[in-house]
């Protein structure tokens, strides 16, 4: 959030309004330093300005409290980011330093941890002579005072983990702005302002991006020509473009509405299609049904069938066993009635 800041303030301050770091033009004329940056910062930094990044403990080296004299006067801005807290007492010196280092019309950038009430809090305030220890695996501070005088601190505030960056201090707002005018900075700005479209919202109002103008900064006028025609030429270059992407897309557009049109019709004919084939089967359906229908009238004219023909068998079986019966009575009839005619002629 804070790096975000300080980047919009940045912009604003070299071109007036506010520019994501990636939209910054390009102008090696503007010369800048930076205190331990981000590497991503530093690089994006060195695409648009004459800008350099340096450290305290690697190359390229710089250190706040021993400056190069051949670098007074040389920079138009400095960014300096959690760095001031860490530095050796009198921190004066390095704020006085940061302001020789620039130009008369130099711009300071910095972010440090401060408080809103109170004064800065110096943790060591007799440092001089001094060096880390860690008996049985605890960090102390051990110092020599200008007296000779030895003293020990433990429970030491580190940035950055144990054993990385000792916090020397804990500014409050009011002696930040007491050490900037102190050092050369009469104009000094808090970014309290909130930027939503640039990801800058701040939730605190303290450890804020501050902003120390040493004088009002100009832009070089031939770095500003330069890039005013290079925007003019970009955006020709992007006018054109656009041109013809609008003439892609009307193509694009004109070879759409007929893709559309074939496939309205397509898929007019796939329905009328599909229709002819549900009227087919519906009446498909409707015939299959009735024949069903005679199927089942017709097995059912057949069972009826087959039962009058078994109930017709049982009953020529009944009247043939009647016939046989009424054949064999007869027999016993014509037999008796034999018998008698017989009896009377006197055959018998």
């Amino acid at each position: 959030m804070r790096v975000r800041a300080l980047v919009a303030m940045l912009s604003r301050e070299i071109f007036g309004i506010e520019l994501a770091l990636p939209d910054f033009p390009v102008m090696k004329g503007i010369q800048g330093i930076g205190m331990s940056d981000s590497p991503s910062l530093a690089e994006r930094l060195a695409e648009k300005f004459t800008y350099t990044n340096t450290f305290y403990h690697q190359a390229p080296f710089f250190d706040v409290t021993q400056p190069n004299p051949s670098d007074h006067g040389r920079f138009d801005f400095i960014l300096s980011s959690e760095v001031m807290e860490h530095i050796p007492p009198p921190v004066e010196r390095g704020f006085e330093t940061l302001c020789r280092l620039l130009k008369p019309d130099g711009l300071l950038l910095l972010t440090t941890p401060y408080t809103i009430d109170g004064r800065t809090k110096e943790h060591f305030p007799d440092l001089h002579e001094y060096a880390l220890a860690s008996p049985g695996g605890n960090p102390v501070l051990v110092n020599r005072r200008k007296d000779g005088t030895l003293e020990t601190f433990d429970h030491l505030m580190f940035h950055g983990g144990p054993g990385s960056t000792l916090e020397i201090r804990v500014f409050s707002e009011a002696s930040l702005r007491e050490l900037l005018t102190g050092a050369g900075f009469p104009e000094i700005h808090i970014a309290t302002e909130n930027s939503p479209a640039f990801g800058i919202q701040h939730g605190e109002t303290w450890s804020l991006p501050i902003a120390a103008r040493k004088g009002k900064f100009i832009a070089p006028p031939a770095e500003l020509t330069a890039q005013y025609l290079n925007v003019c030429r970009r955006a020709k270059l992007l006018e054109h473009n656009l041109q013809e992407l609008r003439g892609e897309y009307e193509r694009y557009i004109a070879f759409h509405n007929q893709s559309h049109e074939e496939i309205k019709r397509d898929l007019a004919a796939r329905t009328e299609w599909a229709q002819t084939m549900e009227k087919n089967l519906e009446e498909r359906t409707r015939w299959a049904l009735a024949l069903e229908q005679e199927s089942k009238e017709a097995y059912a004219a057949h069972e009826q069938s087959r039962a009058s023909e078994r109930a017709a068998w049982d009953a020529a079986k009944a009247l043939e066993a009647e016939l046989v019966e009424m054949r064999q009575a007869r027999v016993r009839l014509e037999r008796r009635l034999w018998s008698r005619v017989g009896r009377k002629l006197g055959a018998v």
